[in-house]
């Protein structure tokens, strides 16, 4: 089983699309695929479909999700797995919910709960292929715990000066999360790369901006640039916007690249390339982690 944390404190880069379509691609290659959602704003959670209801009265996630996971001592991994709807086959899936924001002082200053997703996922390693966590935009105990439970780090970015320069702030937080990782005696947070993401598809920016850009992560930043890359389509977030009517109500529906049904021949050719892209993604990380 391989953990992987995809982590920016750079909002907007595209790390939630990345993290539940770079799901969908390993399920369809026919791993096993755990996807587990760190962020109090629950994007993934809602990207998988898992939001059918539309008041707190039939929340069905607030009373079992993810924090419960790092409260309780005895609560396991399969206690919390929700099964997703948003692509063939499902992904196994554990929710956040917007209330673990009021819990994350409690969780910081208990050391326990630091490790405790780590040391549960463990109970799961023979049914699962790839554990991929959403964390969320910043540097708080929820992202701690995100880089102290995997085993590699994906960092999302589209590479603009912003986000380039927030690459000094993940950096020293990888330098401080394997400090901690020694003290526990837990091998250090393996780098997998940056993934260039939300990336212009003009031709322009491909031949020129975006090899420069590219240098300067790997000169100035020295982190490595994977050779995938992820670019702005509008038909990413159509996929994940998706609702529907249930009688008079309308939910999210969200769907995978795969499972989505464009309407028009637009869609339909950029759906087709993303599928490329992030097939290309998923045997790269695949070789990647492959050690």
């Amino acid at each position: 089983m391989k953990t992987i944390a995809v982590y920016h404190n750079k909002g907007g880069v595209g790390k939630t699309t990345t993290v539940v379509h770079l799901a969908a691609t390993l399920a369809k290659k026919g791993y096993r695929v755990l996807l587990i959602d760190l962020d109090s704003q629950a994007n993934t959670t809602y990207a998988t479909g898992l939001v059918k209801f539309v008041d707190e009265e039939n929340d069905t996630i607030k009373d079992s999700n993810v924090s419960h996971l790092l409260e309780s001592k005895t609560l396991g991994i399969t206690e919390t797995i929700r099964v997703s709807t948003y692509n063939t086959p499902a992904v196994s899936v554990i929710p956040a919910h917007i209330t673990i924001m009021g819990k994350e002082r409690a969780i910081a200053d208990t050391s326990p709960a630091h490790i405790r997703l780590r040391n549960k996922l463990k109970d799961v390693a023979d049914f699962y292929d790839f554990v991929l966590i959403d964390t969320p935009p910043s540097l708080n105990i929820y992202a701690k715990i995100a880089l102290l439970t995997a085993d590699y780090l994906l960092i999302p970015s589209d590479m603009k000066p912003f986000a380039n320069e927030g690459l000094n702030n993940v950096r020293r937080f990888i330098d401080e999360i394997n400090e901690d990782r020694e003290t526990r005696a837990i091998p250090p947070l393996k780098v997998l790369g940056v993934l260039p993401s939300k990336v212009p598809t003009n031709p322009k920016y491909l031949e020129f901006t975006f090899p420069q850009r590219r240098e300067v992560v790997t000169q100035k930043y020295r982190f490595p640039v994977l050779q995938s890359y992820i670019g702005q389509r509008e038909i990413l977030s159509k996929t994940l916007d998706k609702e529907t009517m249930v009688g008079n109500l309308e939910f999210p529906d969200p769907r995978s690249i795969f499972d989505y049904e464009a309407q028009n021949t637009g869609d339909k050719q950029a759906l087709l390339i993303a599928v490329e892209e992030f097939n290309f993604l998923a045997d790269e990380i695949v070789h990647l982690t492959n050690d």
